[in-house]
């Protein structure tokens, strides 16, 4: 039986959550908020926690996107892209 109920996501969520149904990963938010609760439940219940690299990787992505506006790198587009360029031309011309 489902139940309805109402919640508040920031708009970065929402605009995430609209996006992750746009592009078919879920067929509604309900969906992904379920799919994310059911996740939750086997990682903190039932010690199913994932333990791969690709999870520890997007626990450190969702990590750093958390992180305040001011602990970000300027991408002040192509200095950087330069700059990235030369450190990565340094690394395989020795």
């Amino acid at each position: 039986m489902n139940v309805k109920t109402e919640i508040t996501l920031s708009e970065r969520h929402l605009r995430l959550a609209e996006k992750m149904v746009e592009e078919g990963a879920f067929p509604s938010i309900s969906d992904l908020v379920e799919a994310a609760i059911e996740q939750i439940d086997q990682i903190t219940h039932h010690d199913k926690a994932p333990d791969d690299v690709v999870s520890d990787m997007a626990d450190e992505i969702r990590r750093r996107m958390e992180l305040p506006d001011d602990r970000w790198l300027p991408w002040d587009g192509k200095e950087m892209a330069s700059r990235v360029k030369d450190r990565l031309r340094q690394k395989y011309t020795k």
